[in-house]
């Protein structure tokens, strides 16, 4: 394994707290730039970062540049439903989207699901209810977009949808993306918690839990954000994964598998196709 690990020296460092664009422009040797650097080269071909958030995508795009089409690039995450993974796209990426936007996030993250196995992902537009009417207008012009697109929209979900897994990819802007994410870690952190207070309560409550525990250590590991690695950002000339600020090494190991996995798929590839044959479809210029 040793053979086949290089360490690139990299004096910089920027920051969790830092401003994305000053810290890139003024810190060139800085490990997330030097990464980059290293991907634009050819000298690797992915970059995994559990660094500072916005100076990763910031530096992705500088770097890397877009895929011929894409109007955003856009972070794609997977939670965990009754059914089985589904991938949320934006969680934090844009803030501010046009309809357009959501549209390929729709795209992209389709082809994203194709790691999971799905060859017809239904796709949802998250609102505030399930008639077509129901949202803000960029949802209802998104909403028009997707329907005429030949994804397999299903249509609007709500919010109380999201984990049943009655849907393979979720649209909807980077702010309320992010919003629905940290609204699901710190749930499954707070039940957790929950659970073990409860179960510290009783003599009987530990008995319990032994006897159970096979069962809480399968939900647990449901539940748990580092099973999944990280956020992949869709749209770029490159891979590029984005991990949690406390990613333990498991979570950083399946951030590097999923990268893997995403080059494997030649998921750049896919994007780039689908964007062009939906971009036909719709009749150019959306």
């Amino acid at each position: 394994m040793a053979s086949r690990i290089k360490v690139i020296h990299a004096p910089s460092v920027i920051g969790m707290d830092e401003n994305p664009v000053d810290a890139i422009r003024k810190k060139k040797d800085s490990s997330i730039m030097v990464a980059f650097d290293l991907v634009k080269a050819g000298e690797a071909s992915s970059v995994v970062s559990a660094g500072n958030s916005g100076a990763t995508l910031a530096a992705a795009i500088r770097k890397l540049g877009r895929l011929k089409n894409v109007a955003r690039p856009g972070l794609a995450s997977i939670f965990p439903t009754l059914k089985g993974p589904v991938v949320i796209m934006d969680v934090g990426a844009n803030v501010e989207c046009r309809p357009v936007h959501l549209y390929q996030f729709g795209v992209m993250a389709s082809g994203f699901s194709r790691l999971y196995k799905v060859d017809m992902p239904r796709v949802g537009l998250l609102t505030i209810g399930e008639e077509s009417g129901k949202g803000n207008n960029l949802v209802k012009e998104a909403y028009a977009l997707l329907k005429k697109s030949s994804l397999n929209f299903i249509g609007n979900i709500e919010g109380r949808d999201v984990f049943q897994g009655d849907v393979d990819v979720i649209v909807c802007d980077g702010f309320v993306g992010n919003i629905c994410l940290k609204i699901s870690e710190g749930l499954a952190e707070v039940a957790m918690k929950m659970l073990r207070d409860e179960i510290g309560k009783s003599t009987m409550a530990k008995i319990g839990y032994l006897l159970a525990r096979p069962a809480f250590m399968k939900f647990r590991r449901r539940v748990d954000y580092a099973e999944y690695g990280g956020a992949p950002l869709l749209g770029i000339k490159g891979t590029g994964i984005i991990c949690h600020g406390k990613s333990s090494a498991f979570a950083i190991k399946n951030a590097l598998l999923e990268a893997m996995e995403m080059e494997k798929i030649n998921i750049n590839e896919v994007i780039t196709r689908d964007l062009l044959v939906e971009d036909v479809g719709l009749g150019g210029g959306v």
